[in-house]
């Protein structure tokens, strides 16, 4: 295993990052969140955080008109007697029976602990219009023209009660580079009704999936809410999803996504700042669907975009469809589940769709036991369903059995043609459940593991085996990255993968070769930690393999208190440049890179 080291070059002063800082379990985060700015009566303001005020002054994203929902126009000022007596009323049952009887006496989990979930640089940051003439150390290739964006999940306002990191509203962070300069950076909120409803609000008021729904008091925040739904204090029809894990650009859209609702379009304007363009139903071809899996798949050579819908309360509990390039949409395959399963991730290959079907479920019922609706169900078996990508139904799938199996993220597939068999590449993390119900009491325990693993199915005789990619010297956990895109689908010898150590933190990342287990891993250096590498192939010249290009990855320097964009030599694993950011850019989930010519192209 080679490693190599990204030495931190001289930069101007940035601001700190947050005053948040890791708490014991059951104290209160120190994060700071701001209160509403004044407004006109009507108006939509923003609500900012400022747990790290960035160096331009902090600005409205632009947005469409808002909706005409009862919570979006106007606040409780604006409400009628009935209503205005309705909140008060539903307000004093949050804080005089949830707050105070059910989830005072309960210490948070870890996992659903604000001082620790939204602490240091994963405390959130308020939006920034866009900063130009980024300072650059090195060289940037010239042909990276186009725009870098990240997602991640931002909480808006303070947690009313427990929150994951997984529950923050999504803001997407943009890197506009042209020319060899890095010109601008922006970071705005995607404008979800959610979000909208919540600013209109002056607080947190929808409850957080993962964060909150816990056992009665769980129960109680739900029938809370769909009770000021009821009063017409929030509308909930528009979609209640943050909007924060996966980006991907399609048929001239960027979209925005978390599969607890449907995708959000975000525009990139000329100057390199963001406009969320509204909830996106692909032109009404969702309209029955309530939700759209955060990772769909982009075949290479077909510009077709293949998807899951999952639905943790009827059936079907899980959908298939695709989109041809130009937009319009296939029927739906309505794949038969016992349960409803978590489902983040799938894979494609040149002809296949490979649908994990795993161990971690949605009970509801166990909310009333006091437990979580997340829940690993130890009795049911891992498999993966292959099926072919232009089924009508799902009576062409094929399931195989993989027993004791997780992957959260999947990262390639691809068909064998020596063996007939499915070859699959994901990282298997173990406990399955712990990144959703990690109630381990110290800080220094870090149970989970994520193992890179080569999965191999039998659609003929129903077997699979697999195998750790890496040697048990060389593992390390990799989570969160990617292939090279114009090969995903079909047989890649390399992955670009983070390395989560100390989980959940990522110290670098790694080129880990999928046929040998070689690993060559760069360090982004003491103190210094980032997220998901993104790989952009080579343009305009010939291809020297398939790691011809150049890596992007946002980093944090925790003790300089700085932020910066790495572009790193794929090939030879070698820092080119370093983009000096304006302002902290907290820990993320994934991202993209759009080229010009697509930038240009946007809808």
């Amino acid at each position: 295993m080679q490693a190599l080291t990204a030495s931190s070059p001289a930069s101007s002063s940035c601001p700190s990052s947050s005053t948040a800082h890791r708490h014991r379990r059951g104290t209160r985060s120190s994060v700071r969140f701001a209160p509403p700015r004044a407004a006109a009566a009507g108006a939509n303001s923003v609500y900012s955080v400022i747990a790290n005020p960035p160096i331009a002054p902090i600005a409205p994203a632009p947005s469409p008109a808002p909706a005409a929902t009862p919570a979006a126009g106007q606040d409780e000022k604006g409400l009628s007697f009935l209503k205005r007596a309705a909140a008060a009323a539903l307000d004093a049952f949050e804080s005089g029976v949830i707050a105070n009887l059910l989830e005072r006496p309960r210490a948070l989990p870890r996992s659903a602990d604000p001082a620790v979930q939204i602490a240091g640089n994963f405390a959130p940051v308020g939006e920034q219009p866009p900063v130009r003439s980024l300072p650059v150390s090195g060289r940037i290739p010239p042909f990276i023209s186009g725009v870098y964006v990240r997602n991640g999940a931002n909480p808006c306002f303070e947690p009313a009660a427990g929150h994951h990191l997984f529950d923050g509203d999504g803001m997407v962070h943009a890197v506009r580079i042209r020319n060899g300069a890095a010109e601008s950076y922006a970071c705005r909120f995607t404008e979800t009704a959610r979000l909208r409803q919540e600013r209109a609000l002056g607080r947190a008021i929808f409850p957080k999936a993962i964060g909150e729904l816990h056992g009665h008091s769980g129960i109680a925040r739900l029938a809370l809410f769909y009770a000021r739904g009821l009063c017409g204090l929030v509308d909930p029809s528009r979609g209640t999803g943050v909007a924060n894990a996966g980006l991907v650009y399609f048929n001239g859209r960027l979209l925005a996504m978390s599969e607890d609702d449907l995708p959000y379009q975000v525009f990139v304007t000329a100057d390199g700042d963001l406009r969320t363009v509204g909830r996106y139903d692909f032109d009404g071809q969702l309209a029955g669907c309530a939700s759209m899996i955060a990772h769909p798949k982009l075949d290479p050579a077909s510009g077709e975009l293949f998807a899951l819908s999952y639905d943790v309360i009827k059936r079907p509990y899980l959908r298939y469809f695709y989109f041809r390039p130009d937009g319009t949409k296939s029927d739906d395959v309505e794949i038969p589940l016992a349960q409803p399963t978590m489902i983040h991730d799938f894979a494609i290959t040149e002809r296949f769709v490979v649908v994990p079907d795993h161990q971690v479920v949605f009970k509801l019922g166990e909310m009333f036991r006091g437990g979580s609706p997340v829940v690993l169900d130890e009795s049911k078996t891992s498999r993966f369903g292959v099926l072919p990508k232009y089924a009508r139904d799902a009576s062409e799938m094929v399931w195989v059995d993989v027993p004791d199996c997780f992957c959260f993220h999947l990262w390639n597939a691809w068909e064998d043609e020596a063996t007939g068999e499915v070859v699959v590449v994901g990282s298997c993390m173990t406990p399955a459940d712990s990144i959703f119900n990690d109630d381990s009491d110290s800080d220094d325990d870090r149970r989970l593991q994520s193992v890179l693993t080569e999965i191999r199915l039998d659609t003929r005789t129903g077997a699979s085996t697999r195998r750790a990619v890496l040697p048990a010297s060389a593992q390390v956990n990799l989570e969160v990255g990617m292939v090279n895109r114009g090969m995903l689908g079909r047989r890649t010898r390399y992955a670009y993968l983070a390395v989560a150590e100390p989980w959940p933190k990522v110290s670098g990342f790694a080129k880990v070769d999928l046929a040998t287990g070689d690993l060559v891993r760069f360090d982004y250096g003491e103190g210094r930690f980032g997220g998901e590498p993104c790989f952009v192939p080579t343009e305009g010249a010939p291809a020297r393999g398939e790691d011809d290009g150049y890596i992007l990855s946002l980093v944090r320097d925790e003790r300089a208190g700085t932020s910066e964009l790495l572009v790193v030599n794929a090939a030879d694993m070698r820092l080119e440049a370093t983009v000096q950011l304006p302002s902290r850019v907290p820990y993320g989930f994934h991202g993209t890179f759009i080229g010009e010519r697509e930038l240009e192209a946007q809808a």
